[in-house]
């Protein structure tokens, strides 16, 4: 089994900042892309910013200049650094990761969701 367990959400005033972790656990072989997803109501999932092993990454344009994505290969860890919040980013926001867990003699890739962090961003 694996797990991804997001933190860092929270209520912050226009301009202010966060920080968004999500940790990968359980029975991992390893992790390829990560990724953070962001959902507003009403509104359908979107992607935010996505880093690669090899640390290529990828953001929405709405976002670009003010979050940034890193990752802790070793800790199987992503983050998501967001500054100049504005009241349109509220959401909750959800981890991504593809995790390979191994079955038999072979390793299986699959796509996991962690249960999503709430930001609000007050004018």
């Amino acid at each position: 089994q694996v797990q991804l367990v997001e933190s860092g959400g929270g209520l912050v005033q226009a301009g202010g900042s966060l920080r968004l972790a999500c940790a990968a656990s359980g029975s991992i072989f390893g992790v390829d892309a990560m990724g953070w997803y962001r959902q507003a109501p009403g509104k359908q999932r979107e992607l935010v910013a996505s880093a690669s092993v090899g640390g290529r990454t990828n953001y929405a344009d709405s976002v670009k200049g003010r979050f940034t994505i890193s990752r802790d290969n070793a800790k199987n860890t992503v983050y998501l650094q967001v500054n100049a919040l504005k009241p349109e980013d509220t959401a909750v926001y959800y981890c991504n990761a593809r995790v390979g867990t191994i079955s038999g003699v072979s390793v299986t890739w699959n796509d996991y969701w962690g249960q999503g962090t709430q930001v609000t961003v007050s004018s």
